[in-house]
C-alpha cells in the first residue's frame, strides 16, 4: 500500500465493481462514490503498476445527478455503491457497463438492451449480517473487515432489520460473553414468515428453544431459528440445534416453492415474477432442463409448457426442497453437479430449451463445449456476472448461437451488481 499527494481527477464512466475511472498522465485511476463528468481531488490508496485506486478528498464539481444518500451508513459501509445517485442514472450506468464488459469480451451485442426493474428501496429478502464487539449486528466496511453497526438497512425488507436488532438484543441479554460470527436472514416476499441462522465460532452454550421465546414477541414472523457452527478448511457450516420450520412457504409467480435454511432464491422480492417471465414466457415442447436449478424456481413454471423438464441442481441446501417443489408435476429433479449431468445423463434425448442459471464464475469451458456438444435450439442465459458471461456468450457465439435479446435485470438496486438474462437462438 502507497500513498501520494492529492491528485485533481475529472471522472469519466462508470466501471464494473462499483468505481468510477478518471485518468493521470494516462493511467486509470479508480475511484468509488464519484460520478461521471465530476470533478475531484483525491488521495492514492493504492499504486500498482497498470491502475491506481483513490478516495475522495474533495468534490470540487458534482454532476447534476447527485444525490442525498438515503442510508446514513452509506459510503462506509460496504453493501451500497450508487445511492448518491438517482435510480435512473443508475440503470443508465449500468447499461453502460453490460455493454461495454459484453463487447469488450467479444460479444456483438444487440442495438437495444431490455431492462427489469422495480422499487429500488426495501427489495431484499435476505441479509448475512456480522456482529461488532459489542454485539451489533452490521455489514462488513467498504474499504476494511470492519464491522459498521447497523442502525437502518433501506434495502432490505423492513422485517429483516427488526429482526436483526431483536436477535443481536437476545444475544446480549441471554448470553453476554457469547461472540456469535455472523447472521443469517431470510423471509418470503410479503414477510409473513422468516428463517434465521446465528453461526457461531464453536458450540454454543446457549439453549435454542429459550432464545426462540425470548423472540416471539418481537418477531412473531420467525418460523424457524437455527444454530450453526462455522466450517473450517473450506467445509459447510454444520447446524448445531434448531427449533421450528426448517424452512419457509414462498409465494411467487404462481406457485407456492418450499425454500430450506440456506438454500439459494432469488434476492429481490419485487422483481421474481418479472424475471420468471422473462425466463420463460412462451417456451413449449418436449423436453426442457434447467440448469443450477435452485430450488426450481424456472424449472416449476416451464412444466406448464413442456411434456417433461429435468431440474439439475448439487447443492445439498436446495436438492429436498427441488425435489418437493416439483413433485406432482412433469419434472424430474437430478442432485448432480451439472457437468456430470451433462457428460452422464445428457444421452435421454436432446432438449428443445435450456435454462442455466450459474454461480458468479459462470459455465465455464467445460459445461459450455458439452452445451455445444448436445446442441439445443435455444438457451437462456441468467447470469450474475457479465465478465464471465461474456467469456461464455463469446464461446457460444463462436459456435454458432445468436443473441435473440439482452435484458438487463436490476435484482440489487443502489449496488452494482447486476443479473442479465440472455436469449440465445441456435442459428
Amino acid at each position: 500500500m502507497s500513498e501520494r499527494g492529492a491528485q485533481l481527477v475529472r471522472i469519466e464512466k462508470p466501471v464494473y465493481g462499483g468505481a468510477f475511472l478518471a485518468r493521470t498522465e494516462g493511467k486509470a485511476v479508480f475511484v468509488p462514490l464519484t460520478l461521471p463528468g465530476e470533478q475531484a481531488r483525491v488521495l492514492v490508496v493504492d499504486d500498482k503498476r497498470g491502475y491506481t485506486a483513490a478516495e475522495i478528498d474533495e468534490l470540487i464539481e458534482a454532476a447534476p445527478e447527485r444525490v442525498a444518500p438515503r442510508c446514513p451508513h452509506f459510503g462506509v459501509c460496504g453493501g451500497c455503491h450508487y445511492q448518491h445517485t438517482d435510480y435512473a442514472t443508475q440503470l443508465r450506468m449500468k447499461q453502460e457497463i453490460l455493454r461495454e464488459t459484453l463487447e469488450r469480451g467479444g460479444v456483438q451485442v444487440p442495438a437495444a438492451i431490455g431492462v427489469l426493474s422495480g422499487e429500488p428501496w426495501g427489495y431484499r429478502n435476505r441479509i448475512r449480517l456480522a456482529f461488532d464487539a459489542k454485539g451489533n449486528p452490521g455489514y462488513r466496511g467498504r474499504r476494511s473487515h470492519a464491522v459498521i453497526a447497523m442502525r437502518e438497512c433501506p434495502i432490505a425488507a423492513p422485517l429483516l432489520v427488526d429482526a436483526a436488532h431483536a436477535i443481536a438484543e437476545a444475544l446480549r441479554a441471554l448470553a453476554p460473553t457469547l461472540r456469535p460470527a455472523e447472521l443469517a436472514l431470510f423471509c418470503n416476499g410479503d414477510e409473513t414468515a422468516l428463517l434465521a441462522t446465528v453461526m457461531f465460532p464453536h458450540h454454543p452454550k446457549l439453549n435454542v428453544e429459550e432464545f426462540a421465546r425470548a423472540l416471539q414477541d418481537r418477531v412473531p414472523a420467525l418460523h424457524g431459528l437455527e444454530f450453526a457452527v462455522e466450517g473450517r478448511n473450506g467445509q459447510p457450516r454444520r447446524c448445531v440445534a434448531r427449533r421450528g420450520a426448517t424452512s419457509l412457504t414462498y409465494h411467487a409467480a404462481g406457485f407456492d416453492y418450499r425454500v430450506d435454511h440456506g438454500a439459494f432464491f432469488q434476492v429481490n422480492r419485487q422483481l421474481i415474477e418479472a424475471l420468471v417471465e422473462r425466463v420463460t414466457a412462451g417456451r413449449s415442447g418436449k423436453l426442457a432442463w434447467d440448469l443450477f436449478a435452485g430450488v426450481g424456481l424456472f424449472a416449476r413454471q416451464l412444466t406448464a409448457g413442456f411434456d417433461r423438464v429435468v431440474a439439475v441442481e448439487s447443492a445439498p441446501t436446495s436438492t429436498q426442497a427441488l425435489a418437493a417443489n416439483l413433485k406432482h408435476t412433469r419434472s424430474v429433479p437430478v442432485r448432480a453437479a451439472t457437468l456430470d449431468f451433462l457428460r452422464r445423463d445428457s444421452a435421454d434425448g436432446r432438449p428443445d430449451f435450456v435454462v442455466v442459471d450459474p454461480p458468479r464464475s459462470g459455465l465455464g469451458a467445460e459445461v459450455t463445449r458439452e452445451l455445444l456438444r448436445i446442441s439445443p435450439p435455444s438457451i437462456v442465459y441468467v447470469s450474475c456476472d457479465p465478465a464471465t458471461l461474456a467469456r461464455d456468450l463469446r464461446a457460444l457465439t463462436t459456435a454458432g448461437y445468436m443473441l435473440a435479446s439482452v435484458t438487463l435485470a436490476d435484482l440489487f438496486p443502489q449496488t452494482f451488481h447486476l443479473e442479465t438474462v440472455v436469449k440465445l437462438q441456435r442459428a
